[in-house]
């Protein structure tokens, strides 16, 4: 009986000992927080899109430039462009992160014979581990003729 109460004991410190959910998970999650532009000329605006960015272990961006882990949909394009982030924790330890990032989109232009076109961005952050996190879409950006 003296050893069921020991277990027993042992069975309820070690339950008492859960994690805390701290509301992080390691599957990155972003979300939208502005754009510094809604209406630009083609080849003249620099369009600068910030995110939040939350990780429950911090394995986001590379010290390779060459490494890309950000991409991004112009809803006109078939394709993804692709962004190099720099890592977020120094010397790439796992913690748990939330913060900014602002990104500027390539020079946006015209694709096709009219003088003004529309587009929204897609935006979707990979970290170190594979894992994708949720998509964000931008308010649509109107782009005008350079004429």
């Amino acid at each position: 009986m003296k050893q069921l109460g020991i277990v027993l004991m042992i069975a309820l410190a070690w339950a008492g000992c859960k994690k805390e959910d701290s509301g992080f998970s390691e599957i990155p999650e972003i979300t939208f927080k502005s754009i510094s532009d809604t209406e630009v000329v083609e080849f003249d605006n620099n369009v600068a899109v910030t995110f939040r960015y939350k990780d429950g272990n911090g394995d986001l961006g590379y010290a390779d430039p060459d490494a890309y882990s950000l991409r991004i949909k112009d809803s006109r394009l078939e394709e993804y462009d692709w962004y190099h982030l720099p890592p977020v924790t120094p010397d790439m330890d796992e913690l748990q992160v939330e913060g900014t990032f602002t990104v500027y989109l390539n020079t946006l232009f015209l694709l096709g014979n009219g003088g003004q076109e529309s587009a929204d961005f897609t935006l979707q952050l990979r970290d170190r581990a594979g894992n994708w996190s949720n998509q964000i879409v931008t308010p649509v950006v109107l782009i005008n003729d350079s004429l």
